[in-house]
């Protein structure tokens, strides 16, 4: 008798029912990137939300409609790309992220041209001279010989410029003669001609390629951020379209809302007519789709290059890029957006430019003071002087950084900046450690995460050399610059990020640990599995 009391409670137990649940899965890793960064073995799922997480015995309290052997496997939060541009492509568009070659390249265009016919615009995106064997850019002579019968423009990845064929400029009525456009370039060659390539105002050319209508880019569209899935990017923030262009992403997630990753779409700003007309603010939406910061581009990018710098370019004269408003234009934006409620989240890539901003900021919190803004800079590619950081870090301003561009732009800054400021590219740790927050994304420089996180922890251009090792970061703060950092900077770090009971069900598997592996075979880690709300919407074949 005595023995029976003894196992009655075990007895009991074993005969209580299990809880349904919908998703269990069991046997790995799990990095719940927690304040805690705790690991646990199984993590259960139901209704869409984190239930319970903790060790294997989750199989005994719980009865899964779908249970997955992880086999060890490391899973966590999906990742979150706090600055990215998907697009829909037009027929009349070609896809050159990708292209290894200019002959690639030429290829693409002639095949393009041929399919349009005599005379239509052919356009496209993603190319790079940093990745072509050539190791240089396309020119105007190059693109007259792929289409001697069609405009052509290419823009370079990043978007900072584009290069056009003769045609095209003919149409656009561009010469030498024309004067370079407020905040662009139109480059010449030694002689004198023009080489076809135009730094940050190409839409003087681009203006007269005819209008994609939204139902043409529409299936493209919703593909390119099914695509994200399987990289593990389980929520994005959209780095600027203009106010009439939601309409069409909420066009996109009522349709297709339940197959793609989450959005925050950030709103560029135009007047502060167009930004009250638009009629909403930051934070408004759900949690699939909602209104993020209002965002101008205060200077231009290193593919032009253009960035806003306090030194000249390194052998460029008095070269220091060039700024999009003027300073009283840009104190007037700030101050019209933050006064109107919206959080500002800036393009800022030169020192000078991200002095100018943060200036702005600060003088906009002084006049009228708000204690959760969350304003933020996106990318903060050259260090500021040190009182800037310590202003940043007085007024919460947070950053939207880029690891990535030291790994892929290397060839940029290499031949454009010299000195600390090629040394300190793109810092993490010194903002850091002046107490700023920092989270992390890819610019579409490339997507895909784990170049991100590479050089995050590896300080490691393309080819191999190490850029200011002290500004490397740990394994585990570029998984949480990626994760739980990045849900706060649209306000949503109570609902995604981590792995907390909860909180939304966004979990992607790996093929490799990233905690342990070897720092040189990150680029090689494999998304197996994307679970975005509970549900498997990803899984290599």
């Amino acid at each position: 008798m005595k023995r029976l009391g003894l196992l009655l409670p075990f007895l009991i137990a074993a005969c209580q029912p299990k809880e349904p649940v919908d998703l269990l899965l069991h046997n790995g890793k799990i990095v719940a990137v927690d304040e805690a960064f705790s690991i646990h073995e199984a993590v259960a799922v139901k209704d869409g939300k984190i239930l319970a997480v903790g060790g294997n015995d989750l199989l005994d309290a719980y009865e899964a409609a779908q249970v997955v052997d992880l086999n060890g496997k490391m899973a966590m939060p999906g990742f979150n790309d706090t600055h990215i541009h998907v697009r829909g492509q037009a027929r009349r568009a070609v896809d050159l992220t990708r292209a290894k070659s200019l002959t690639e390249i030429f290829g693409a265009v002639t095949a393009k041209a041929q399919e349009l016919g005599k005379g239509e615009w052919v356009t496209g995106y993603g190319w790079s001279e940093d990745q072509l064997e050539e190791k240089r850019r396309p020119l105007r002579w190059d693109l007259d010989e792929a289409a001697p019968d069609n405009p052509v423009i290419l823009t370079r990845a990043g978007g900072h410029s584009s290069v056009a064929n003769s045609m095209a400029l003919e149409l656009a009525g561009v010469t030498p003669a024309t004067p370079d456009p407020e905040g662009g370039v139109i480059e010449k060659d030694e002689k004198g001609e023009l080489n076809g390539v135009i730094r940050e105002r190409a839409g003087i050319v681009s203006r007269l390629v005819p209008e994609t209508t939204p139902e043409e880019l529409r299936e493209s569209f919703a593909q390119a951020l099914r695509n994200l899935l399987s990289l593990g990017i389980t929520s994005i923030i959209q780095a600027g379209v203009p106010p009439e262009s939601y309409a069409e992403w909420e066009q996109v997630y009522s349709q297709h809302g339940e197959e793609l990753p989450r959005a925050a779409v950030q709103i560029r700003f135009r007047d502060p007519a167009a930004i009250a007309s638009f009629g909403r603010k930051t934070g408004d939406g759900d949690e699939r789709l909602r209104v993020g910061a209002v965002k101008i581009t205060v200077d231009g990018g290193f593919t032009g290059p253009a960035a806003y710098t306090l030194e000249p370019y390194k052998d460029q004269g008095d070269y220091r890029g060039k700024l999009n408003y003027t300073e009283e234009e840009l104190r007037a934006i700030v101050k019209a957006g933050h006064e109107a409620g919206w959080q500002l989240g800036f393009h800022a890539i030169g020192d000078a430019a991200i002095v100018l901003t943060v200036d702005a900021f600060a003088e906009a919190l002084d006049a009228l003071p708000r204690d959760d803004h969350r304003h933020f800079l996106n990318h903060f590619t050259i260090m500021p002087p040190e009182e800037t950081m310590k202003k940043m870090a007085a007024y919460d301003i947070l950053i939207a950084q880029q690891p990535n561009f030291t790994y892929t732009l290397e060839g940029r800054y290499a031949a454009n900046l010299d000195g600390e400021r090629l040394k300190r590219n793109n810092p993490v740790r010194t903002p850091m450690d002046h107490g700023i927050f920092v989270a992390l994304g890819s610019d579409i420089l490339p997507i895909g995460p784990m170049v991100g996180l590479y050089a995050a922890v590896t300080r490691k251009g393309m080819s191999g050399e190490v850029y200011g090792p002290e500004e490397k970061i740990t394994m585990e703060e570029a998984i949480t610059g990626y994760t739980a950092k990045a849900a706060y900077l649209t306000r949503e770090e109570n609902i995604k990020g981590t792995l907390e009971p909860g909180k939304l069900a966004d979990i992607i598997v790996l093929s490799d640990d990233l905690l342990t592996i070897d720092p040189e075979r990150i680029l090689d880690v494999q998304v197996l599995m994307t679970i975005v709300n509970g549900k498997v919407v990803y899984e290599e074949s």
